[in-house]
């Protein structure tokens, strides 16, 4: 029996992308990096992290510096990131059926609280930040080990490929999301696709 999900936050249960290309456009801009054009999200929705960068002329190396700016960024416009159709219903399900939920993100945790408390969530209190995109199996692990679960106990949900890296090398199942950043081209290893939210429900029953 699934006893704990866990979950990535932006691409995954919040829409958020709008939002943090306007941060970032407005970043680029003072910084003199590429700018995000809305219609060429799903051309960079098809490109890994390492080709997104080049492609908006960003070094990768400059992530952890930049990621503080595009939260004050959000902060400063008083936006309350929206969740994609569904992701409450969801949540509340899994809530109802005693199933733990964390999560576990690359976004800023007063952020995500925000929009948690904006849509009438309130039992999620594990809300996990971690400061390097490629580290999240890290806290996953901290996780685990905090609540003395076993692999067989917990899957974590994504929409990224990064994602499913950090859930692998902590053991775990992964779940991938298909309403997210990375198109499936870019997606392997993932061990259950959601098209819909529900489906997430009906894997975590099978256990």
């Amino acid at each position: 029996m699934i006893k704990c999900v866990i979950f990535d936050f932006d691409g995954t249960l919040s829409d958020s992308i709008k939002v943090f290309i306007q941060a970032y456009n407005n970043f680029a801009e003072a910084e003199g990096y590429n700018k995000v054009a809305l219609d060429e999200l799903d051309d960079l929705k098809k490109m890994s992290i390492p080709e997104r960068c080049r492609h908006l002329n960003f070094p990768m190396r400059s992530i952890p510096f930049a990621a503080p700016k595009l939260y004050r960024y959000v902060r400063e416009t008083r936006e309350t990131l929206p969740l994609f159709s569904g992701i409450k219903q969801m949540l509340d399900e899994l809530n109802s059926r005693g199933i733990h939920i964390a999560i576990i993100s690359s976004n800023a945790s007063d952020i995500i609280k925000n929009c948690l408390e904006s849509n009438g969530i309130n039992y999620i209190h594990d809300v996990l930040s971690s400061k390097y995109i490629f580290s999240k199996d890290k806290l996953i692990k901290k996780l685990l080990k905090q609540y003395s679960y076993t692999s067989e106990d917990a899957f974590y949900v994504g929409d990224e490929q990064r994602d499913i890296d950090a859930s692998k090398k902590s053991g775990l199942r992964a779940v991938w999301v298909a309403w997210g950043y990375d198109d499936e081209s870019l997606i392997s290893g993932s061990d259950f696709k959601a098209a819909a939210p529900d489906d997430i429900v009906d894997y975590a029953a099978k256990g």
